[in-house]
């Protein structure tokens, strides 16, 4: 069985749009998250309302993203990625709308780092012959 660390995290994506495909053809706009652990996705969806309200009726949408629409989204949405730079954790979401029958995309970029990891790998003491530093050591490095 193939493991997530062993695809690009563009091919990656790409299993994800294929995934929300059927979804996101019943849907005009709204905010597909990505959660990103060590360069592999792990959880994923879509934040959207598909129940508006005008009048004083709440209806359903009847239309979505076309089958040309979904194939922009994805290819911007792969596009987005060469803007993401040396982080490994984090959150990409793509907030989409149809605007005049064309498909517009924001794509937000949310690196997560984690201290205790920090500490432990850039930080780590090397020689520690007491429980208890020197404050101002610790503060001078």
């Amino acid at each position: 069985m193939l493991q997530t660390d062993q695809l690009s995290l563009a091919r990656q994506l790409d299993m994800v749009f294929r995934e929300l495909d059927t979804e996101l053809s019943a849907m005009t706009s709204g905010i597909i998250f990505i959660q990103i652990r060590n360069n592999a996705i792990g959880k994923f969806g879509i934040r959207h309302n598909p129940i508006a309200g005008r009048n004083g009726r709440l209806t359903e949408e009847n239309k979505g993203l076309t089958v040309v629409q979904l194939q922009s989204f994805r290819a911007m949405a792969i596009e987005a990625l060469k803007f993401k730079r040396y982080w490994t954790h984090g959150e990409i979401s793509y907030e989409f709308a149809l605007r005049q029958e064309m498909i517009v995309v924001d794509a937000i970029m949310e690196s997560n780092y984690n201290m205790a990891n920090l500490m432990i790998h850039r930080y780590a003491r090397k020689e520690s012959s007491t429980t208890y530093q020197d404050y101002n050591a610790d503060m001078t490095s």
